[in-house]
């Protein structure tokens, strides 16, 4: 068992799936706060149509996810902003036509197959080094631009009219915020698939504020239960054998939210004014 759990493809998934867990809640963390907890689903379903395009024009899989994903969020922050469609309107055309342009091109092509399915729940037990180094580059990015204008995404996520007046770039903020998602959705696509990767933009910023009681705090925490929820979900995948390991993460994920929940309220009852602060 042990040689199982600390082979070359598992140290290689746990690499992939830590930088993975520790990026998406650094950027989740705006998402939620600015209620669009919901457009990592929408990115997922238009990088599932940017792989089908890719395999269909001969490209490599994940820069057809790359481009799709990037020039689809770019849209439909336009269209948001523009005020043509609400959110969750063009958010979920865009889930619809991600999904249906997908499996129609995969079906049209025969390779509606298991590195299909791979690519919809993770496959990152058969990460190659090559595949590990493009995630973290991914990954490296986005967390170096979250890093870099930390107060500037901050503001906009608070009080987007309050940064706007403040001269603040707000809309080249959105798009950077979007783009950036679109960046570490595609570099979770292998580690725990493109319908569960939103996930991991969400859950553990969720359990994050219940702990926390400070963004900045709530971020770091986030990121901890996020790499957390990935070494263990993948040790339990290796130990179990056949179960899914982008299940066994986000599972994990939700079971740190359930303690979360706990703990908070227990702090809530002995600290009722510091939540409140």
């Amino acid at each position: 068992m042990r040689s199982i759990l600390f082979s070359d493809f598992a140290v290689r998934a746990y690499i992939a799936a830590s930088a993975v867990g520790l990026t998406a809640p650094a950027i989740g963390t705006f998402l939620v706060q600015r209620r669009l907890s919901l457009i990592g689903d929408g990115v997922g379903h238009l990088a599932f149509a940017g792989v089908a395009l890719g395999l269909l024009f001969h490209l490599t899989p994940l820069w057809g996810a790359l481009l799709v994903a990037l020039a689809g969020v770019v849209g439909l922050e336009r269209l948001r902003a523009s005020g043509r469609l609400s959110g969750d309107l063009s958010m979920a055309l865009v889930f619809y036509f991600g999904v249906s342009l997908g499996a129609v091109v995969l079906s049209g092509l025969n390779r509606f197959d298991a590195s299909a399915i791979g690519i919809l729940f993770g496959s990152v037990f058969t990460v190659s080094s090559s595949d590990l180094a493009v995630m973290l580059a991914l990954c490296a990015v986005v967390l170096v631009g979250v890093v870099v204008v930390y107060k500037e995404l901050l503001a906009v996520s608070l009080d987007e009219e309050t940064a706007q007046a403040a001269g603040l770039p707000v809309e080249a903020l959105n798009m950077l915020t979007v783009a950036l998602t679109a960046l570490l959705v595609v570099a979770g696509m292998r580690a725990v698939g493109l319908l569960l990767i939103a996930a991991l933009l969400v859950v553990p910023v969720a359990s994050g504020s219940r702990i926390a009681h400070s963004f900045r705090a709530s971020m770091l925490t986030a990121m901890a239960l996020g790499v957390a929820s990935a070494v263990i979900g993948l040790m339990a995948a290796l130990v179990q054998g056949r179960i899914a390991p982008g299940g066994s993460i986000v599972l994990t994920a939700l079971a740190f939210f359930g303690l979360s929940m706990a703990l908070g309220r227990r702090a809530f009852r002995r600290h009722p004014g510091r939540l409140a602060r």
